[in-house]
């Protein structure tokens, strides 16, 4: 499935600062979830469906990903 991202609002967390390293978010046609490198605004991005986004922040608020 392909996606016209031409029109996506992107956004940074609040969180984020003033780096440039950082991760952006649209919410997307059919409650898609896209994601890209805020370095490369023109390049790819991953697009994940509802229930995949829902599982990956749910991990995030869990700590699942919390490296020890």
């Amino acid at each position: 499935m392909s996606f016209d991202l031409v029109g996506a609002q992107w956004f940074k967390s609040t969180r984020s600062g003033a780096g440039k390293d950082c991760v952006e978010v649209a919410f997307l046609d059919g409650s898609h979830v896209g994601v890209r490198d805020s370095k490369n605004p023109s390049g790819p991005a991953l697009v994940f469906t509802p229930v995949e986004w829902d599982a990956f922040t749910a991990g995030v608020t869990g700590g699942e990903f919390v490296r020890s």
